[in-house]
């Protein structure tokens, strides 16, 4: 590592990646953060070999709640110095719960303490990707355990770690199944998705927050059809979309062929409503993009980008959950490859892992003595980022 790159001036790469977007003008699928933060690149090895990476037990740990453990490292190697920070959980511990989390609307921002503190959370890191600097709505797939499906799509952005129909944590593509009763040509891409796909239909409902006008059609402000539906019937048919009103019912926006396939939806007319789930009906859904670990084989390819990272892993072995932050972008902890963090993933024995939103996004949180929560990482902003969601723990002592 050259002293340039510790000294904070860095070789850079684009962090930014693809787009989800099929107009092309917005940015939905951020290869490495939300933000599209530029990377630092990671030096060529001279020795050829991957990074090694320590032990679990290498690290200082310390219990948070029973069955929750943290631990936090450092390591340097020829790349330069980072710093680790992993959180254990073990799911079969009386007491301890994952769930999804949110600001308290699918729009709505936070701080990651800030939404960990709705639920009294012991612990947790930040979740999706998101529309940031727009929206701020998650990229993909939000299930909660108590509140249901929140958000999600049909396709494009389901690399999810979720608890599957019996509790067990699984990491997969996970499809979600959209349908208008007795209306088959209607075809919905998603609920409270950052953005109706051109030609199709999209819905929205009280959880998305305020509507957010023709932000969610990319702009398109003509070929638009609006049809809000309110207690099993249809109350409203429009061509505009207003923003700021609290949505009532569910909202269905169509684009172009989506806008002609709502025209059978006639004012007055009984229509059940948009039936939405998630295929295998997990309990709990929360999504991110590549799969960095998959039946205990590195599935990662970049090695030339280093960002702060955030992943879910799962160890089949001990039955743990484990969250994983490396920060990133400063002298102290140079920040991550995808291929590195799939090995240290691997190493602390995850069969499974994902990637979750990274750069300025990675913030590992937890509840430290006297009820207080720490932030225990270093965002590499210089302040806590607000972010769409979290994968969130929370304990509740069993009883005697």
């Amino acid at each position: 590592m050259s002293c340039a790159l510790l000294a904070g001036a860095p070789a850079l790469a684009d962090g930014s990646g693809g787009s989800d977007d099929p107009t092309g003008k917005r940015d939905l699928h951020p290869q490495h953060t939300s933000g599209g933060e530029r990377g630092w690149l990671a030096p060529r090895k001279t020795s050829g070999a991957r990074t090694a990476v320590p032990r679990r037990s290498d690290g200082v740990a310390r219990s948070v709640v029973p069955g929750v453990t943290f631990t936090e490292w450092t390591q340097t190697d020829e790349r330069g110095p980072i710093r680790a920070h992993l959180l254990a959980i073990d799911l079969e511990a009386p007491g301890v719960r994952l769930d999804y989390a949110d600001p308290g609307a699918v729009r709505g921002t936070a701080t990651v303490p800030q939404i960990l503190a709705r639920d009294k959370a012991v612990a947790g890191v930040n979740g999706d990707f998101y529309d940031i600097g727009s929206t701020g709505a998650p990229l993909g797939i939000g299930k909660d355990l108590q509140r249901g499906i929140i958000h999600g799509r049909v396709s494009g952005w389901n690399n999810a770690f979720y608890l599957d129909a019996r509790g067990v944590p699984q990491i997969g593509d996970l499809p979600m199944r959209f349908g208008v009763p007795g209306h088959t040509g209607i075809k919905i891409s998603g609920i409270n998705q950052p953005i109706v796909p051109a030609d199709s239909v999209g819905v929205y409902t009280a959880a998305w927050g305020k509507n957010a006008g023709f932000t969610v059609t990319e702009g398109q402000t003509k070929g638009i059809r609006v049809v809000q539906l309110l207690k099993g019937k249809v109350v409203g048919i429009y061509p505009r979309l207003k923003a700021g009103k609290p949505i009532k019912g569910q909202l269905l926006i169509g684009r172009g062929a989506g806008a002609r396939m709502l025209k059978e939806l006639k004012l007055g007319q009984r229509v059940k409503g948009v039936r939405s789930r998630v295929v295998g009906d997990p309990r709990m859904v929360i999504t991110g993009d590549k799969l960095l670990v998959d039946e205990g084989l590195n599935n990662a390819k970049n090695d030339t980008v280093m960002h702060p990272r955030t992943a879910v892993g799962i160890d089949r072995d001990t039955g743990e959950v484990l969250l994983l932050v490396v920060d990133g972008r400063s002298s102290a902890s140079r920040g991550y490859t995808m291929v590195e963090m799939a090995d240290l993933m691997m190493t602390l024995g995850a069969d499974e892992a994902l990637n979750l939103d990274g750069g300025g996004s990675s913030t590992m949180v937890i509840r430290v003595a006297g009820g207080a929560r720490r932030v225990v990482n270093t965002p590499s902003d210089g302040f806590l980022r607000h972010v769409s969601n979290a994968l969130e723990v929370t304990y509740k002592a069993p009883t005697k």
